[in-house]
């Protein structure tokens, strides 16, 4: 799954919408049709498992998915501070094991003898998902904004322990959606149908393969070769110090656009190219819709309102820059996405619906008379029942222990994440997008009410939420990838489960490394975009907007109305929704500098283009070569952070 390309959703959610195209899925499954729940499983079972005759649950898969995940874990988490994103790992993961798988066998055949199969590949994959994906969502949002807000890192122990029970939480609460959402309703899941095609080209197209794979290291290479030069450079001396090169050859940070506004350069508004390819890459992954609306917000925010604002007092131009900027801005952008991501989930009712119509199904007992050949491959419900209650409990006692937050309050947080996981995950199967955003901030506004003076509980309470339920829908994304290929769903689930500890084992040192003071965020190296709305939304829930500038408290105000008129004018107008700007866009724009929206916007400007004009090639590779770029830029860029 991929984590955030959506359309008008709020930071922390997820996109695929590169990866949709991979595949062209029917709306519904005929051969269902009619059929029981108990036909529709043994037709399955009969026809595509084969989890008893492959190999699945291996040493070699899960530690290749370990490794990898734990490698990927570090981009996201470094994409994630840039940007507010979290990109999906599955696909890259596919194939950079099978790339690296093959290159070992080359090198090493004595030690590396035989290919891994299908299955193999598809448990590493989940390892891989639940390591680089599931570990570090809440560190970029609700981490980060405990950072902005008291200043002060919690301690490692405290944090490991949140991370670890949060995963945890959400990987226990979708075993008993599993055989629901995947084998009974047949949800789309369509970035689990995406790593099921690409696992099957993988092992079915040598060509197709092998182009898939250059074209990700290929593009790796490219963005790690940007990143040294323009972060570290490349010295003289390590080329035997030729005469004609300079004692370091290096790009710069950013280039300069010329100009002023209002008497101040350019760059101070942020308005400047940043050198790099991350952000492009990211661009191309993220759409064209998005990324046209967010270089529309950025002009109209830096160009337009931050100088009004400026002139009004609200901004201090003795410190004028990203930083002093945001802290005015944060507020009109987090009102777009707030009211937008709850508007658009409120007007998915007919899925809420569903979701919590469909608890009793979720539990659902066969007749004792009814022979169960899946039995012995699901996941069994005790399973739920043990873990559930173990990874709950644990985050009820951090709450209260570490961030005093009443039992009772605790007991709350984790209920509520259950039925929220259960929309999540739902929302993710029938449309991939995970409204992760949209779910904290619905506990934000509960807590907000219960503890309403009290931003620690809002924030973390708001974490459980958020953490658990897009580990859930990860899951459930990898489940529907096993479930096409016919594997064992109870070694996957394990695969997954143990990715948690890989991930968590080095994103939680990473973090502090990265960011060692709250000074750290909100800074041009930091934006921390995702962090900034979760703090200011504690903030107005602690304190009122009383607090607030008159011109903060009016861009809370439009921008509020903004975030419900987009949608409203896309359901009015739906044949022209190309042309109504995204509010996520909108809204992100203005939670991010200026030279990350024209990158992206560039990103998504060749992504469109390629589409347009090379549709055949942009579908094989747009995806790889921009998970290269960001994962070998991101990789270098924290390697230099860490010397």
């Amino acid at each position: 799954m991929s984590d955030e390309k959506r359309d008008d959703l709020p930071l922390e959610e997820v996109s695929t919408e590169g990866e949709i195209e991979l595949i062209n899925e029917p709306k519904e499954t005929p051969h269902v049709a009619g059929m029981t729940p108990e036909e529709i499983e043994l037709k399955w079972y009969r026809e595509v498992y084969r989890g008893d005759s492959m190999k699945q649950l291996t040493l070699r898969a899960v530690v290749m998915g370990a490794l990898l995940g734990a490698f990927m874990s570090l981009s996201n988490l470094y994409v994630g501070l840039k940007t507010g994103w979290a990109m999906g790992v599955a696909i890259t993961a596919c194939i950079l094991s099978y790339t690296i798988w093959k290159a070992l066998m080359a090198a090493l055949p004595f030690l590396f003898k035989s290919e891994m199969s299908i299955l193999e590949n598809n448990c590493m994959q989940s390892t891989a998902s639940s390591a680089g994906f599931s570990t570090g969502g809440t560190m970029v949002s609700a981490i980060s904004a405990y950072l902005i807000i008291t200043g002060t890192h919690m301690p490692w122990t405290v944090l490991t322990l949140w991370t670890v029970f949060l995963a945890m939480l959400g990987v226990f609460i979708a075993i008993p959606m599993k055989r629901q959402m995947i084998n009974i309703e047949q949800l789309k899941f369509p970035s689990g149908i995406a790593a099921a095609e690409t696992l099957k080209s993988l092992h079915a197209k040598g060509a197709e393969a092998a182009g898939k794979a250059k074209a990700l290291g290929l593009a790796g290479v490219f963005g790690a070769i940007v990143a040294w030069m323009r972060d570290a450079g490349i010295r003289a001396s390590w080329l035997g110090s030729p005469s004609w090169m300079p004692e370091k050859l290096s790009l710069p940070g950013s280039l300069a656009i010329p100009g002023t506004l209002k008497g101040f350069a350019l760059p101070q508004w942020t308005i400047s190219f940043e050198v790099g390819a991350m952000m492009i890459a990211a661009g191309a992954i993220i759409g064209w819709k998005v990324t046209w609306s967010m270089l529309l917000g950025a002009t109209i925010n830096y160009g337009v309102l931050a100088p009004w604002a400026a002139q009004a007092g609200a901004i201090d131009t003795a410190k004028l820059g990203y930083r002093a900027i945001v802290q005015w801005s944060t507020w009109a952008g987090s009102a777009i996405m707030v009211t937008s991501g709850l508007f658009m989930f409120a007007l998915q009712w007919k899925t809420v619906l569903r979701a919590f119509g469909g608890i009793s199904n979720i539990f659902h007992k066969r007749p004792e008379t009814a022979a169960d050949p899946l039995a012995s491959i699901e996941v069994p419900g005790t399973w739920f029942i043990t873990g559930a209650s173990l990874s709950g409990l644990g985050c009820i006692m951090v709450l209260h222990h570490y961030f005093q937050t009443s039992l009772w309050m605790g007991l709350v947080a984790v209920l509520l994440t259950f039925f929220l996981a259960i929309v999540a995950a739902r929302s993710t199967g029938e449309s991939d997008i995970t409204p992760i955003g949209a779910m904290g901030k619905i506990t934000q506004l509960a807590f907000g009410a219960l503890a309403p003076s009290n931003m620690t509980t809002n924030l973390m309470t708001a974490s459980v939420t958020a953490g658990a339920a897009g580990a859930t829908a990860d899951l459930l994304t990898d489940l529907k990838s096993g479930y096409l290929l016919g594997a064992n769903p109870r070694q996957q689930f394990l695969a997954q489960f143990l990715g948690i500890f890989a991930g968590t084992l080095v994103v939680v040192p990473a973090f502090y490394i990265l960011v060692p003071t709250a000074a750290s965020l909100g800074t041009d190296q930091w934006p921390a975009p995702s962090a900034q709305v979760w703090a200011a939304v504690a903030r107005l829930l602690s304190n009122g907007i009383h607090s607030l500038h008159p011109t903060a408290r009016m861009g809370l105000l439009v921008g509020g109305l903004i975030g419900l008129a987009i949608p409203l004018l896309e359901l009015a107008f739906p044949k022209r929704r190309k042309y109504i700007p995204s509010a996520m866009g909108l809204g992100i724009s203005m939670v991010i500098p200026f030279y990350n929206s024209l990158s992206m916007f560039i990103g998504g400007s060749i992504a469109f283009i390629l589409e347009k004009k090379a549709k055949a090639a942009a579908d094989k590779y747009l995806i790889p070569s921009s998970s290269g770029i960001i994962a070998g830029e991101s990789i270098i860029g924290i390697l230099i952070a860490l010397l």
